[in-house]
């Protein structure tokens, strides 16, 4: 449910007769699962030198910045299978931030087993976390006081972030079964999207990581929202300035912040070594 997906859909699937691929093409790079073949994906800046821990341009790896957040609410993302080799992609910030996250590959006629195995496990609550402008699912819309009450209650709250470009993302609302019982949480808000990497319909698009923070401060996760908040905040400047070659010699506000965590840590933050 995000603006972020720099790139149009670049994969077409393959005709059903077309002969099979190699295992390691056809391999869903997110969930190891095999997916259907389709052409490799290249993009505008798919032979700039990359960092293996982050993925962006080494000229601002993100690595040194990286700094992980306990939270009580887990976020599980159902992410569009295109969006995993986009490097502009931001809901594997939260991954990072949250390490309790995971990552589920979306396919209409394929679910995901480990997410059914999860949706089955009555320890969680999830959440679908989608806009309520439609008023045939008015009846499932909850606020973030349902978050509250399946954390008093002994639950684990979730929040199910569909991950892909607006248009992917209502079809994975629309063609997914598994979802249709589920509670829809939208997210109100008056902030407008930091996001620079790709210019939104709307600046009230927020993108999934803006998304996620969000959600986490209104839920009382206001330390995890900070954090996540911050490292989305290096990740876009750090991205957009080696679009145009240009290293950031100075740390910004938002890194001076992340690397004073990692230098004094806390019970409540876990440190990663930067690569």
């Amino acid at each position: 449910m995000r603006d972020d997906a720099e790139f149009p859909a670049a994969t077409a699937s393959a005709d059903a007769s077309a002969p099979a691929c190699d295992a390691a093409t056809e391999r869903d790079p997110g969930t190891g699962q095999a997916r259907p073949a389709g052409r490799e994906f290249k993009a505008r800046g798919s032979f700039v030198e990359r960092c293996d821990g982050c993925r962006l341009p080494v000229l601002n790896c993100l690595c040194p910045y990286r700094v992980s957040a306990s939270s009580d609410i887990r976020v599980w993302l159902l992410t569009h299978p295109y969006e995993h080799n986009k490097p502009t992609n931001t809901g594997r910030l939260i991954a990072d931030v949250l390490p309790q996250s995971e990552i589920f590959t979306w396919y209409r006629t394929a679910p995901d087993a480990r997410l059914l195995e999860r949706l089955a496990d009555r320890r969680f609550v999830p959440f679908v976390v989608f806009p309520d402008d439609q008023p045939d699912y008015q009846h499932r819309v909850v606020d973030e006081r349902a978050v509250t009450s399946a954390r008093e209650d002994g639950f684990i709250p979730v929040f199910i972030l569909i991950d892909g470009t607006w248009r992917q993302a209502r079809r994975i609302f629309r063609k997914s079964p598994y979802l249709e019982n589920l509670p829809v949480l939208p997210l109100h808000t008056d902030r407008l999207t930091r996001y620079r990497l790709r210019k939104p319909a709307s600046a009230s698009h927020l993108c999934t990581a803006e998304v996620a923070a969000e959600l986490l401060r209104k839920s009382g996760e206001g330390n995890a929202a900070d954090v996540l908040d911050d490292y989305f905040d290096v990740f876009n400047e750090s991205y957009a300035a080696s679009r145009i070659y240009h290293k950031l010699d100075r740390p910004t506000a938002a890194m001076q912040r992340l690397l004073a965590r990692r230098a004094t840590g806390s019970s409540s933050l876990q440190l990663f070594p930067s690569s």
